[in-house]
């Protein structure tokens, strides 16, 4: 992001190629609609370009940019409220070679389960679980992306993690 500030466009294409998919995927969680993630996700990029000029370095990269995230989603639930995707709408990953019908609709169910299993857990558990997972952050990094304390956003991730193995066990 440094070299990016400097005027290296290059650096921009870097940033983007890394974190694109993680990127996209958490706010595709966090909302219903493709249409509407792909929406957000172009204005968190939009806000990145923006923001370029007034970058410091404070944390890591993906902090401040899922900070941005964080808060352009944020902005998004006050407004309409949080949607998940259903497992339904999710494209299947590409099968490797010999992999079984049988296992794909298995696949397919635990994959509505875990679905499921994250709607019904309150948003802020459910935001720590995504960042952890989808962008790979601490706790540290989760609590300065979503503005709480390292003890809150702890907390939030460990009952997140306690309430899906529940729900996934029981399936």
């Amino acid at each position: 992001m440094l070299a990016y500030r400097q005027g290296d466009a290059a650096a921009f294409e870097s940033l983007y190629a890394r974190h694109k998919g993680p990127l996209y995927r958490y706010v595709l969680r966090a909302v219903k609609e493709r249409a509407l993630a792909e929406e957000l996700y172009q204005e968190i990029w939009m806000r990145v370009i923006e923001a370029r000029a007034r970058y410091a370095v404070q944390a890591k990269f993906t902090t401040w940019l899922y900070t941005i995230a964080h808060n352009r989603l944020a902005d998004h639930w006050r407004k309409r409220g949080l949607k998940l995707v259903d497992a339904a709408e999710a494209e299947d990953p590409p099968a490797p070679r010999g992999f079984e019908p049988e296992a794909r609709a298995e696949g397919r169910q635990d994959l509505q389960r875990l679905t499921a299993a994250l709607a019904a857990l309150p948003a802020a558990q459910r935001e720590a679980f995504l960042l952890h997972e989808e962008a790979g952050m601490t706790v540290g990094e989760i609590a300065a992306a979503t503005g709480a304390t390292e003890e809150a956003a702890k907390s939030r991730l460990r009952y997140a993690l306690a309430k899906l193995r529940e729900a996934l066990d029981d399936g």
